[in-house]
Formats: structure tokens, sequence, C-alpha cells
């Protein structure tokens, strides 16, 4: 039983004198772990990092054993920035805590791709925004995408403004009048592209996807929420409100 697929390391850790067990996220296959022997391989065991891997094991159910090629150094550039590395942690925890292992869901994957590929050209204001999109694809491929189509109430398409946190669906600004401090607040950069979100809009979305991964992801397992996840949310206030 063998593959090989394009990865991305989310994390490493040391198994005997000289190997390690190495969790990846491939595109084909999903979350996956395998043994690494060797020492030489350890620089490549950065998270962040983009490989080759190719998997082998004697039967499907086993942890079976990588070998690797290097695709793209990532972790060095990832780690000379703070909010980058804030950002890298945050994503290896979610992808590493809330994705089952050897389920494929290769738009998570690329669109994984797209974010490490921003974070380390780009400020927190660039990747913040595709962060939060990632997050919401998360959610999507494990059968808890928002419904932000149109109003749960009323149906209308404008105006979509909040979010019930107990559905998971749009509510418009009219509709939700009454009840906005028990709603979630819906940015507009989730419902289209066309507007460069601020740091509150992203703010919002952090918290938008943050609260249902917490409620319907990481509670059902009896977790909380990843530290490195709650984190990165500081990026996204104020320069007085982060010191």
């Amino acid at each position: 039983m063998e593959w090989t697929d394009s990865a991305i390391v989310l994390s490493a850790r040391p198994h005997g004198e000289s190997g390690a067990i190495l969790d990846v996220l491939t595109r084909d296959h999903g979350r996956h772990a395998g043994l690494v022997r060797g020492s030489k391989n350890r620089a490549l065991l950065q998270a962040g990092n983009g490989l080759m891997v190719h998997w082998r094991a004697r039967l499907p159910e086993q942890l079976g054993s990588f070998t690797l090629e290097l695709a793209q150094a990532r972790a060095g550039a990832l780690m000379e920035s703070r909010p980058a590395l804030q950002g890298l942690n945050a994503f290896t925890a979610m992808a590493g805590g809330a994705l089952p292992e050897r389920m494929a869901y290769p738009f998570l994957f690329d669109a994984a791709e797209i974010l490490l590929g921003a974070m380390m050209d780009q400020d927190f204001a660039h990747w913040g925004p595709l962060y939060v999109r990632w997050e919401a694809g998360l959610l999507e491929a494990l059968g808890f995408g928002l419904d932000l189509a149109q109003c749960a109430a009323t149906g209308v398409t404008a105006e979509l403004i909040y979010v019930s946190p107990r559905t998971g669906r749009a509510v418009s600004r009219e509709a939700g009048a009454d009840y906005a401090g028990r709603l979630l607040a819906l940015p507009e950069f989730l419902l289209s592209s066309h507007n460069a979100p601020d740091l509150a809009a992203t703010r919002a979305g952090l918290q938008l996807t943050g609260h249902f991964l917490a409620e319907r992801v990481f509670a059902p397992q009896g977790r909380e929420l990843p530290a490195a996840r709650l984190k990165l949310e500081s990026l996204a206030l104020p320069a007085r409100e982060s010191e």
C-alpha cells in the first residue's frame, strides 16, 4: 500500500533515537501521519513547510512510513514575523485539531497553500481575512457550513449583517434589530470580495468562525478552541488594545 501526494507539515514529534512521527495535511489523502526515519530529515519537519511525501505501509490501517522531498521552504520566512508565526500556529492547531484523519478535502488544502503564501509575503491586514475564509471552509468541510445566502427570518438577501449563534444562518438588519445583542456580526467580506475589510471586520470574522468551531467541532470532543487560535484575535485589535 503506497501513494505520493503534496503535503503541508502540521507537526512532528520525536520517535526513538532519530525518528519522528510526522503529521501532515495532504491534498488528496487528508490529514495523515507517518513515521520518518533518520535525523537528516529534521530540517524538513518544521511546521508550514511544503513537502512531496511518499507513504508506504503493508496494510492501509497501519501508521506507515514517509519518505520526503522539500517542495517549498516556508518555515523560516513564517518564523521571521511574529504575526505570521501566530497565524501559522493557529492554522496548524486548527487543522491538526479539527480535521479527521485520512479524509481528503482538496479545496481546503489549496486554500491553505494560498493562505500560507500570503502569510509569508503580506501583513495581517491582507492575510487575516483569508484566514477567516479558510476557517469558514473548514466548517463547510466538516458539515457545519454557515448559511449566509438569505435571512433566516424573512428570506431577504439584502442587508445581511448578523448570524444566529444557534443556527449559523444569516439575519438581516431589520429582522435582527431587536436581538442584536444576542447575534454574531456578519462581516461583509464573507458575502463579497469587492471591499477590503478593516481590522474590525476581520475581528468579527474570527469571532464568527471561532464560535462555531468551538461549539460544533471542539466542544463535542470535550475540548476547547486551541490557545494558538485564541491568541490570533489579538492581531485584529487596534494597536493600543493589542499592546
